[in-house]
């Protein structure tokens, strides 16, 4: 080393030890190592290679994000930030709650909220573009993962519907493996994730699963959100390791942003570049190394043995302000600490050099827009869906096996109640209340197979915004997969109580006794489908799907019959779109045509008619046969499972372009950001 370049570290190892022991520095100290730190970052070597074309570098600048509530109007969430994130390094968006970590993260994921209005430009190698499918991948804060698939059989199945068609099994089998060793999961490659009730993975393993779950489609570009939520300091090191390492590996350079809360010291230094948010404004942007020397120029030193990420969320957390100044006085308020660092970051040269390094990247453009791979075609997504929904089926007792044994109980019990109900007039009554309970209240328990499908929702909404599949491939692969099962529990309950009643006999009607039965319960779910589409949380699904069904029940025509059913409401429309007055009328003429009663007193002929029964007794609509009424049924399940696909579609389309109607135009925005206390802006 030349006798310059020593005298030049030696003063900037000086000036560096002055200002973090925090003794006397002068203006000049703190020049030079903000000229030192600027040259730092401009400084490339020129032998350095080119970036491959493949690569995605990311930049943003001058981005804002606002929120509109009508009743708090518009609230600004990010405010003006600008950054970049390049190949092989990790970039950390870091601050204390509240201050925008996720929104950025998000922003720049293309996955805002409708409730919201971006402005600023964010670019993808320059250019301004949408993120195509297989360019990135996002991880999200929870681990949401089927619980009784293996490491193994989740990863894989990812990969075969992520992956296109033209891939070789093989090679789709090797690249899940490939991803799980790179996650370090090897050890645990057949166990079952597990949840709640089933012992499984670990929480980081379960966080590791999440990231082999995006990876494998080798995306240049990767999203976390929060990856050491919930994690100790060992589990978190771990975790954000293995995520630093697959910045560079087997030649590929991936561009990886995380929001992360407070990182241990440890994870700290695992970081490339470090963005310091406080209440939607950058704090700092720059390398994570260079971020305790800025703190102390500005007279923040990071004490000694102390984390530097604990030192910077505990000088830009504002949330305890008060309670920490009690007692105190003439202290300096944590928004002035805030407003110093704001200001003395935008006129530092770092942030020059952030700009200089943002411009630089959108003149270079770094070749051609970021291009995108291709999905599996859409047969082979309904085949793997099917295949992997049948084995968590299978595999969860109380998805369906739980139900089929209370179906089986509930089966004797009414075969015992009705036990050979015989052909007396009295039996009349008899059948028709077995049939309506069998109708109404075996197909009224489907719900309780509701809490599973929320799980599957939560796996079909996280992999639905990756762009895994489509909704029509997730509607389709449940509806095949839950045939056989719900088959086995019309089927073996059904003939349980059917012979043990003593119905009318004949293959016929027993087949078509299971047959209405199988598609009631097939409605019901095809309903709870629906509910779940428009309902946001477990329990009020389960209130709002047995509601409707209660009204169903009501107006189908038994508990009240037709013609004094009242025509407000409940003869017009429930009557008719109740599905309970179809499966009534099938079971019906299913079971009473053809038979003959015993007469009471008072009529003129000894026996009364199945059909004389049917339009006497329960005033049924003998102008088409029993199939019309399994038709509708049918019908109905067609009709309930279109509305689900029609309700999240039109939830990812007609949503977003309402709340932009309604939302604030980019010159509103400044305008509220000026004024904000303009009452025209705000009450929009």
């Amino acid at each position: 080393m030349h006798s310059t370049e020593i005298s030049h570290s030696m003063e900037i190892e000086a000036a560096s030890a002055r200002i973090k022991t925090g003794m006397d520095t002068t203006s000049a100290d703190r020049d030079y190592h903000c000229r030192v730190h600027e040259v730092e970052l401009q400084t490339h070597d020129p032998d350095e290679p080119k970036e491959p074309r493949n690569d995605v570098t990311l930049t943003w600048e001058d981005v804002w994000v606002m929120v509109s509530n009508k009743s708090k109007g518009v609230k600004p969430i990010l405010q003006g930030v600008t950054g970049y994130a390049r190949p092989g390094e990790l970039l950390a968006i870091m601050g204390p709650s509240g201050c925008g970590k996720s929104t950025l993260l998000d922003a720049l994921a293309g996955r805002l909220s409708s409730n919201t209005r971006q402005t600023g430009d964010i670019l993808v190698n320059g250019h301004k573009q949408a993120l195509a499918y297989g360019t990135s991948a996002y991880v999200m804060q929870d681990d949401v993962l089927i619980a009784t698939l293996t490491v193994r059989e989740a990863v894989y199945y990812t990969a075969q519907l992520q992956l296109p068609d033209y891939i070789p099994i093989s090679e789709k089998r090797e690249r899940a493996e490939t991803a799980i060793k790179e996650m370090g999961l090897q050890d645990a490659m057949d166990t079952r994730i597990g949840g709640w009730g089933t012992k499984g993975l670990s929480g980081g393993q379960k966080r590791r699963v999440s990231i082999c779950l995006e990876i494998v489609t080798r995306p240049k570009l990767l999203f976390l959100d929060e990856p050491t939520s919930g994690l100790d300091s060992a589990a978190s090191y771990y975790v954000m390791s293995r995520i630093a390492s697959l910045g560079q590996r087997d030649g590929i350079r991936r561009t990886i942003i995380a929001s992360i809360h407070q990182p241990s010291s440890e994870v700290f230094q695992l970081f490339h570049n470090l963005c310091l948010l406080s209440s939607g404004r950058t704090v700092y942007f720059g390398p994570a190394s260079a971020a305790t020397e800025f703190f102390a120029l500005n007279g923040y030193p990071c004490p000694s043995l102390q984390n530097p990420s604990d030192h910077f969320l505990k000088t830009i957390n504002k949330d305890f302000d008060v309670d920490i100044e009690q007692g105190a006085t003439g202290k300096i308020s944590t928004e002035e600490v805030i407003n110093t660092l704001v200001k003395s970051y935008r006129s530092s040269p770092n942030c020059q050099v952030v700009l200089g390094e943002v411009a630089k990247i959108n003149k270079q453009g770094h070749g051609a827009p970021a291009k995108g791979g291709s999905h599996a075609k859409f047969l082979t997504q309904c085949l793997v869906l099917t295949r992997r929904s049948s084995v968590n089926m299978s595999r969860d007792r109380g998805y369906y096996w739980l139900r089929l044994a209370v179906y089986i109980i509930v089966a004797f019990g009414l075969g015992t109640i009705y036990n050979n109900i015989g052909s007396t007039f009295s039996s009349i009554q008899a059948r028709g209340s077995f049939l309506v309970f069998v109708a109404s209240f075996l197909t009224f328990m489907a719900i309780g197979g509701f809490p599973s499908f929320v799980e599957d929702m939560k796996v079909f909404a996280r992999e639905r915004l990756n762009g895994h599949y489509g909704t029509g491939s997730f509607m389709i692969a449940n509806t095949l997969s839950s045939v056989p099962y719900l088959l086995l529990i019309s089927l073996i309950p059904g003939a349980i109580a059917y012979y043990l009643t003593g119905l009318q006999r004949g293959w016929e009607h027993f087949l078509f006794f299971v047959a209405v039965l199988f598609t009631c319960m097939m409605l019901v779910e095809s309903l709870m489908m629906t509910v779940a589409s428009i309902v946001p949380t477990f329990l009020m699904g389960i209130i709002t799907g047995a509601g409707i069904q209660a009204l169903m029940i009501l107006g189908g025509g038994f508990f009240r019959l037709p013609n004094d059913l009242p025509l407000v409401i409940w003869k017009y429309p429930l009557y008719y779109i109740a599905f309970h007055r179809y499966a009534y009328e099938g079971l019906f003429k299913n079971e009473f045509k053809g038979l003959k009663f015993p007469s009471q007193p008072g009529y003129k002929t000894s026996f009364i008619s199945g059909d004389q029964v049917l339009t006497e007794f329960w005033q049924m609509n003998m102008e088409y046969t029993k199939w019309f009424d399994l038709v509708v049924l049918i019908g109905m399940v067609i009709l309930y499972r279109v509305m689900f696909l029609a309700i999240v579609k039109g939830t990812e389309v007609v949503k977003p372009a309402m709340v932009g109607c309604t939302s604030l135009t980019p010159e509103q925005t400044k305008q509220v950001l000026v004024n904000p206390s303009d009452n025209s802006v705000r009450t929009r």
